[in-house]
């Protein structure tokens, strides 16, 4: 099963784009962050036509959204909370048949959290803040088996998962209280499949601004997206890629795909 999660930052603007990745890789499962589409305008149909029927989304008019879409049937997961009591479309779960048996997949976008980190000036980071501390919350009381988290976490939590980590320590995306939280999160029950076959000590990144004009060349990223597994699938991981080609198609999203192979 190929599993590919992207911040597509406006699933209608880029469908195009959406085309080209499933031409190219053609994953089981794609799972979207930031669709910025509510679900009566969600683009079922094109979906469908691309190969993937089976779709469970959340969105709402402007900002957020997330969705899972796949080519078998999928098993919306409805008893997950609604973080933070926003309603703000930030996390789809769904269960899918594997080749050993169902996996299910939790797809999260997490609180960008503004520019200031600090809780009591800036509410945006307070919120993010306590969006990780409520989810992992959550996981340390429903331990998983067979299960996927994918998506846009907005947290770098390594130092090699930012240009400098020593720049960026007062940066929101990798300052202390973000950075040990989402470890804290991933220590509920998970190993996390990309650092599974990029070392640590070697750089990742999954995000490059659009403020850089030439991204490749100044290379200034963070690992901003993410996939993280249960134990008991990782004898089944058999890959990971991260799709960098993608942040130089046209009307690029600022975050790249990363794709894993579960089985076979």
């Amino acid at each position: 099963m190929r599993i590919v999660t992207w911040n597509i930052n406006s699933l209608r603007l880029r469908l195009p784009l959406l085309a080209e990745l499933d031409r190219q890789l053609r994953p089981d499962v794609i799972c979207l962050q930031e669709t910025k589409v509510p679900d009566p305008l969600f683009p079922h149909e094109a979906l469908k036509e691309l190969g993937y029927p089976h779709q469970v989304r959340r969105g709402m008019k402007g900002y957020n959204g997330v969705a899972i879409l796949a080519r078998q049937a999928l098993e919306p997961v409805l008893d997950t909370p609604d973080w933070c009591e926003k309603g703000d479309c930030r996390h789809a779960a769904a269960r899918i048949e594997g080749e050993d048996g169902p996996v299910e997949i939790h797809n999260f976008y997490v609180p960008a959290g503004g520019d200031i980190p600090d809780e009591d000036e800036n509410p945006k980071y307070a919120h993010k803040l306590a969006f990780v501390d409520q989810v992992t919350a959550w996981f340390e009381t429903h331990h998983l088996a067979r299960t996927v988290i994918v998506g846009d976490l907005n947290i770098a939590p390594l130092e090699n998962d930012v240009w400098s980590h020593k720049q960026l320590l007062k940066v929101v995306s990798h300052t202390p209280p973000e950075t040990t939280r989402l470890n804290a999160w991933l220590n509920t029950g998970f190993v996390d499949a990309m650092r599974h076959f990029i070392p640590s000590d070697e750089k990742l990144y999954t995000w490059w601004s659009y403020r850089n004009r030439d991204w490749s060349a100044s290379n200034r990223g963070r690992r901003l997206d993410h996939v993280w597994i249960t134990p008991d699938l990782v004898a089944s991981l058999h890959g990971m890629q991260v799709i960098r080609e993608t942040r130089d198609w046209a009307s690029p999203s600022d975050h790249v795909p990363v794709m894993i192979n579960l089985g076979a």
